[in-house]
Parts: structure tokens; sequence; C-alpha cells
């Protein structure tokens, strides 16, 4: 049965973060990667909210949507290219705006919870 709930939840997070990616991404004219951002701030976010959650519930919305929603090789990917066309000082702040936005939105996530 708990695979079943990982399933269901990445069956709505995959397309999610297709969708939410193209939307932000979209809306950006610059190279740096937004939408990747935006995705893997938000699913810190959900995840921080769900600590001390039912395990029904950190397996559909925890492991299926936010590991579906979240995508650390496609943030490593655009770090990549954005170093290898020249963009290091992007390349620099993606990693470290996504490092320390990921770990905020996740103890903002957190403390919400526990309010």
């Amino acid at each position: 049965m708990n695979w079943l709930l990982v399933i269901g939840g990445a069956m709505v997070g995959a397309p999610l973060r297709y969708l939410t990616d193209r939307a932000v991404q979209s809306r950006h004219g610059s190279g740096f990667p937004w939408g990747t951002f935006t995705v893997n701030v938000t699913g810190c976010l959900v995840l921080g909210l769900l600590t001390g959650a039912a395990s029904h519930l950190q397996l559909l919305l925890g492991t299926g949507l936010c590991g579906a929603l979240t995508t650390y090789s496609t943030f490593s990917y655009e770090t990549l290219r954005l170093a290898e066309t020249g963009a290091r000082l992007q390349a620099v702040v993606n990693v470290a705006a996504s490092v320390a936005a990921g770990l905020g939105a996740a103890f903002a996530g957190a403390a919400l919870a526990r309010m």
C-alpha cells in the first residue's frame, strides 16, 4: 500500500514540476534557472510542513509529491551549464541561493507545522 501513496504523489508532482518550471521560466528572460529554483524551494517548504505528519502523508506528499516536484539533477545540470557558458557568477548565486532558500523554506515549514 505504501508504494501506491508514493506513486500517487509522484503522479501529481512530476507534471506540477514541469508546468511550474515552464510557467516561471517563461516570465523571466534571464538565463538564470528560476523555474528549478522555485520548485526546489517550494518542495523544501512542503517537506518542512510535513515534519511530524502521519506516515501516510509523508509517503504521499513528502516522498511522492516532493520527490517528483524537486530536482537535484536539473539543479546540478543548469548550474553546470551556467558555468560552462561563462555565467560563473550566476552559477555561484544559483548554488548559494538554492541552498540558503531551501534550508530557509524547510525551517519555515517546520516552524509553521509546530504552530
